[in-house]
């Protein structure tokens, strides 16, 4: 089910048939590749930035969906990284954290849009949609903080993934009862305000 609406969209709708996943949490990783694949798509993934490089450079991607804060190089290298190989692949990045300077980075970078997590398939897809008008170099991207209830719902995600997707493990390490944490885990994420673009020349001089 999608967070942010019931649209489903496929590789014909997006018009790229293969797509690189990158992100430190094995759960996220597989769970995409899978919801990516039954949508037509060739799925390459990666844990990090080496690993990230040496697929795309055997098996190049049209898109590439990267995290931005990994263990050792981050998710803006890489993207430079990738975009020195294939310049032509359309790249977005995800962030469980809000940070104006990063996605202004990464939007001048050369990625087409910039999502904040949690974000599923037909998130990331609509978003290379949508990027590929809005998102521009001159764009500032501006995220609102993060509700108190959703920072603990990505917290929590984050901790099951590190677990492997055990709910016991998972509890213990969060002081949980492991009945709670599976209460927790039936909700959906937390609803944050919209993130608007707005365009350098509106901004007041």
């Amino acid at each position: 089910m999608s967070s942010g609406s019931s649209i489903v969209f496929d590789s014909r709708a997006v018009g790229a048939d293969s797509i690189l996943v990158v992100d430190d949490t094995l759960i996220l990783r597989e769970r995409l590749s899978l919801a990516f694949e039954q949508r037509g798509f060739r799925v390459e993934i990666a844990a990090n930035f080496d690993e990230a490089v040496d697929v795309f450079s055997r098996r190049p991607t049209d898109l590439a969906v990267l995290d931005l804060r990994m263990p050792g190089r981050s998710g803006l290298e890489l993207l430079a990284r990738l975009l020195q190989i294939r310049p032509k692949t359309r790249a977005i990045m995800l962030s469980g954290f809000g940070s104006i300077p990063a996605s202004i980075d990464a939007v001048r970078a050369g990625a087409v849009n910039f999502l904040s997590k949690p974000a599923d398939a037909d998130d990331i897809l609509g978003a290379f949609i949508r990027g590929d008008s809005p998102a521009t170099p001159q764009a500032i991207v501006e995220f609102p903080a993060p509700s108190l209830a959703r920072t603990e719902w990505e917290h929590i995600h984050r901790v099951l993934g590190d677990c492997g997707g055990n709910i016991s493990e998972a509890a213990r390490r969060l002081g949980i009862h492991r009945r709670s944490l599976q209460r927790k885990l039936r909700k959906r994420a937390p609803e944050d305000p919209p993130i608007p673009l707005i365009d350098d020349e509106d901004e007041p001089s």
